[in-house]
């Protein structure tokens, strides 16, 4: 097994990090075999597929990882609680995809929060973008701005009209796309959740829902304080 690597990128004009770590898991193919064995169900609203709860051993493995990014690379000194991490498959058709998710999104609003993706497809998959709103010109969204991104992004609708059916994929005429980073196999990536960004699905993927082919990951969401 080789040990993780990190590299850290800052994105976009606000220099936002985004950590990636390479061979971030001890034994990746035990947490797929994990996965064909896990029960899925719809994710809700927001999450384009179905999620499943993790082994008990996930977190304890890579507690010391998360643990020195967060500090290293995010700066925090104080304690980290688990909000959130399951199982993530996308299996929502395009067609079916609601307005919300047909546009960049946010994790959360709130100072402090932190988001993991770890990436179990069986081959290199479909990664994750970040987009800057070209009217803005924000990248990040919190509570401080959240009012003007709205309202600026209603009037973006009113005069481009919603998206298309379909998966974001690079830029369109209201968000511009300033990161993107492959689904490489055990690679994780460790960012803000006021960073705006999308899974990168490619046009005409199979989305399966089946954890042996379907573009498997991990996702997680911290809060810091």
């Amino acid at each position: 097994m080789l040990p993780p690597q990190v590299t850290v990128h800052h994105i976009g004009r606000e220099r936002e990090p985004v950590a990636v770590i390479e061979h971030f898991a001890p034994d990746p193919q035990a947490l797929r075999a994990a996965a064909t064995g896990a029960i899925f169900g719809q994710a809700g609203e927001h999450y384009p597929g179905v999620r499943a709860s993790l082994p008990p051993t996930y977190l304890p493995d890579a507690r010391g990882k998360l643990g020195a990014v967060f500090r290293e690379v995010f700066g925090v000194a104080e304690t980290v609680s688990v909000l959130d991490i399951r199982f993530s498959i996308v299996s929502v058709a395009p067609g079916a995809l609601t307005l919300e998710q047909r546009l960049p999104h946010v994790d959360a609003l709130e100072p402090g929060r932190l988001a993991l993706i770890h990436y179990l497809g069986a081959a290199d998959e479909d990664g994750t973008a970040f987009y800057r709103h070209r009217t803005t010109g924000f990248e990040t969204i919190d509570r401080g701005r959240s009012a003007d991104y709205f309202a600026a992004l209603k009037a973006d609708l009113d005069q481009h009209g919603t998206p298309p059916s379909g998966y974001l994929v690079g830029d369109t005429p209201i968000f511009e796309r300033i990161g993107q980073f492959a689904g490489r196999f055990n690679r994780a990536l460790v960012y803000r959740g006021r960073l705006l960004h999308s899974g990168d699905i490619r046009p005409g993927r199979a989305l399966s829902a089946d954890p042996a082919d379907g573009r498997l990951t991990v996702t997680g969401f911290f809060a810091a304080r």
